[in-house]
This record gives C-alpha cells, structure tokens and sequence, in this order.
C-alpha cells in the first residue's frame, strides 16, 4: 500500500520549512511526499467571499494569494525529495500550474477532488499522456460516480489510482464508508484507496488497507498549532509514523492470513474500537457523504464570469473562468459546457464573478 504524506501548502512559502516536512515525512514512513502549486487566479474569483482567521476576516482568493511561490520552489523540493529516496507529487489547479508541474517531471499528478470536474484541466493532462507515461492519482471527495465516471473517460484508465475521499475539514470517520473502496475498483476497473482528511491516524488507514486499498493518503504537519490550512486536520510526524506502522501490519497480516487477513484485521480494530468499525465500512454504496452534500457544486468547479459585462455582448475565452464556486457566489455551469458558453451573446447584464446559467446567453 503506497503512501502520500500531504505537504499542501503547510510550508508557508518556506523552502527550509518545506524541506524539514519532507524530512519529517519520510522518516514516518511516507512514500510520496505531496504539494499543491497554488496559483489563486485558477482557483478562486476574487469575489467568492472570506475566511475568518486568528488575525481576523480576511478575502479568501487573499489567503490563497499568500500560499504563491515560484516554480524553482517546487523544482528544490522535488530534487531534495529525490535526494532522500522518495517520490514527489504535486496537484495542480489549472492550466498554467500543470504545464510549469510537467516541466520539472513529478513522479506522479495528483488531481484533488475539486478538480475532478475541471474538464479543461483533465483534457489537458490525458492530451499530455499521450505520449507520456505519468501515473495520475485522482481523489474523489464531492462526487457522484457519473463525475468519476466522466473524468475516466477523458483520462483513460491506465496507470491511473482512484482515491475515494470525504471533502470536509476534519471528515468524520463513520460517514467513510470504506467498503466502496472495492466496489470503485471493480465498477472502473483501477486500483483504489483513500484519502483520508479524518483525525484518527489509525482507524480509517488501517480498515482501508483490510479491504483492499493500495493508496493511503494524509496530510502532515510539524505542528497542529501552526497556520497552514490544513495543519488542524493533518497528522504530526509520530501520528503519521503511527499510521505508516499500522498499514504495514494490515500488509503482514495478508502475508500470513491470506484470504483470511480482511477478518483479522477487522475483529482486531473491533476489539479495540467496537461497532465504530463497522459504522466506517459502511453499505459500500457511492453517494455524497452527509459532511459534504452542501458542498456539492460550490467545493468542485463551475464556469463563471470574470468581468461585468452587458446584454449583446459577445463572450470570449478569457471572460470565463472555470473555478470553484466556494462561499457568496452563485454555481455556475458544468465546466463540460466551457465550449458551448464561448462565443454566445448575453441576453442580460451579468457582474463579475456571477455563475454563468443558460438563461443568461442567446
């Protein structure tokens, strides 16, 4: 079972603190270190609300404005990663942070789950894969299978792991439902694991592995108290050491017990956590997790304007933006419909940052 330890953006901007992450990560047992190549313009409208912090309300296309570096960064932390004898991945969040990732050669893309639907982005990417051979890596957190299902069919099926995820900050453990791990493997016919935003370093890792997994993924901080994103969420070196030790005991377990592992392993978390085993596994059936379902269509990604424009004027590629939706402003269309969307006439007004519907273009 291949494991990423999720740096994000938890190095501040910081190439030493970056690379005493990667360190920490490797030393708990990680496989993959992870980052995320922010760029706030591919992710955000300027218009789509505030987040309220320690230091107050600030907008959050700022805060993600803050997590920008350079792509030499990236480049540092991807050889320094090599050097210690891991791999690197990175997520990408649009066009241009996917070419400048191609270019320094990543051992893997990871595509977050608000970008499962970023058909622009997965176009591009499969256009890549043509003639090269890049693992990708995709989590699935606020979807339904037709997202899953229609991201498959632009990217192909080979070389490619499916995460099943729960998109909420800290995803509670019971509403998991781990016995859709094999039931996405067998319905797409590739190799499935977890991404697991959950608290608990054992539980969720340890009965993805019982039932098949081969990838967990997790975020790592060196600190909970410090102010990355994710770092209230994430796992500190001994919690992530933890989970990298209990994983590889659900792999011995099926060294020794064969067919027989799954239910070991099961009875073994049971006699510890109780029915909350149980809870966690789930009916196996894919739907939205109760802890997401609001997030659905704001989280993942909708076509919006980009300025205000008037009734009659014609629409250009660079007055849409195919963002996430996130806190004020209204969902916008599929992304599919990108192509559709250029070149109509507006029938009314629109301010910038409006979710674009059809009742707006003629």
């Amino acid at each position: 079972m291949d494991i990423i330890a999720e740096i994000g953006t938890s190095h501040g901007g910081d190439l030493e603190k970056a690379k005493k992450l990667i360190d920490c990560a490797i030393d708990s047992g990680t496989d993959y270190v992870k980052f995320q190549w922010v760029y706030a313009d591919e992710i955000l409208h300027q218009n789509t609300g505030f987040v309220n912090l320690p230091t107050g309300k600030i907008p959050l296309y700022d805060r993600f404005k803050e997590l920008e570096v350079e792509p030499s960064f990236f480049e540092e932390c991807l050889h320094y990663t090599h050097e210690k004898g891991a791999k690197f991945t990175c997520s990408p969040f649009g066009l241009r942070s996917l070419e400048e990732l191609l270019a320094i050669k990543p051992d893997a893309i990871k595509i977050a789950s608000p970008e499962l639907n970023h058909i622009p982005l997965l176009k591009k990417l499969a256009e890549y894969r043509k003639t090269h051979d890049i693992p990708v890596i995709i989590s699935s957190g606020v979807s339904k299978l037709s997202d899953i299902e229609e991201a498959l069919s632009i990217l192909g099926r080979e070389n490619i792991t499916l995460l099943h995820c729960i998109t909420s900050y800290p995803a509670p453990e019971e509403e998991y439902n781990l016995n859709l791990i094999p039931n996405l493997a067998a319905i797409f016919g590739v190799p499935c694991g977890v991404s697991d935003h959950s608290l608990d370093p054992v539980l969720v890792p340890s009965i993805a592995a019982a039932v098949g997994g081969t990838m967990i993924e997790k975020h790592i901080t060196l600190s909970k108290e410090t102010d990355g994103l994710d770092d209230p969420v994430a796992l500190t070196g001994e919690q992530f050491a933890l989970m990298s030790h209990c994983v590889h005991q659900c792999e011995a377990a099926f060294r020794q017990y064969s067919e027989n592992a799954k239910d070991y392993i099961l009875k073994q978390l049971a006699s510890e956590y109780g029915d909350r085993v149980q809870k966690i596994l789930g009916n196996g059936i894919k739907k939205l997790a109760p802890a997401e379902e609001a997030n659905y269509g704001r989280t993942n990604r909708s076509l919006h304007f980009m300025r205000a424009m008037k009734a009659g004027e014609r629409i250009n590629i660079e007055d849409i933006g195919v963002l996430r939706t996130e806190k004020v402003l209204s969902v916008g269309l599929h992304p599919r419909y990108l192509d559709d969307v250029v070149g109509a006439v507006l029938t009314e007004d629109v301010k910038n940052g409006d979710g674009v519907s059809w009742e707006q273009l003629l």
